[in-house]
């Protein structure tokens, strides 16, 4: 590519970035805490692609100039045009999917190939009176397995995620947690049990509403921990704007 096009795929990057950013679409690829540096990146492209352009046009008058003072002398720098191929051009096509299709999130095909990654919380916080009260599956999953339902007895609880059924049809509740960006993203897993729609569809998002229960199951992939809850109510709900659980300080 010469360097009018390298400035033209920089802007649409940094444009496509500041897109994202500026919209919910970053929530696809990094965790919402990110989203500055999304914005300051997109930023950063485009002004390299300005820059470039300027340093282009400036180089092209120097040497307009340098021509017409000297018609006869060969080019000063030695250097030759040559045009660049056609097909680098096709770099733009990842550009161009990524400001008209929005990729979907991480659902149960990733949930049920990746053990849990449930890990034990710093602490406790007391929770609100609210009944019920919503918690987030790692915090519900947390407290069940290792405050071992201390804060979660006689209390009704509501928890939202996919759906992802294991290998032996157990249904799970499961939200994909955050480190940084979607690559990294690991599932942490709630078990249901009680009243459980008869017909499960993986990956519909559900709201159940249900009670602590002691029982529990090892991930069949790594061994890890996943809690029940006692389900008194589901219904299906839209998947929401920000689809990863960043509750989790993995």
């Amino acid at each position: 590519m010469n360097r009018q096009a390298q400035s033209a795929v920089l802007f649409l990057l940094g444009a496509s970035l500041l897109h994202a950013g500026t919209t919910d679409l970053y929530l696809r690829y990094v965790k919402q805490g990110l989203r500055p540096l999304v914005l300051l990146a997109g930023a950063v492209l485009i002004a390299a692609a300005v820059a470039t352009v300027f340093y282009e046009l400036k180089r092209s008058r120097s040497r307009k100039r340098a021509h017409d003072e000297h018609p006869d002398a060969e080019d000063l720098h030695g250097e030759h045009t040559h045009p660049e191929p056609r097909v680098s051009w096709l770099l733009i096509l990842p550009l161009l999917a990524l400001i008209l299709v929005a990729p979907p999130a991480l659902g149960s095909y990733s949930a049920t190939r990746t053990g849990t990654a449930l890990q034990e919380p710093l602490a406790y916080p007391d929770l609100p009176a609210a009944d019920p009260l919503p918690l987030a599956v790692v915090d519900y999953a947390g407290r069940a397995v290792y405050d071992h339902g201390r804060t979660l007895r006689g209390r009704r609880v509501e928890l939202t995620g996919f759906l992802a059924l294991d290998r032996d049809g157990t249904p799970y509740l499961v939200r994909m947690a955050l480190n940084c960006c979607a690559a990294d993203a690991q599932p942490v897993k709630v078990a249901l049990t009680g009243e459980v729609p008869p017909v499960l569809q993986p990956d519909t998002w559900l709201r159940v509403t249900g009670t602590y229960t002691p029982r529990r199951a090892k991930d069949p992939v790594n061994g890890g921990p996943i809690p029940f809850i006692e389900v008194t109510q589901a219904k299906p709900v839209a998947e929401p704007t920000d689809p990863y659980d960043e509750s989790w300080n993995g």
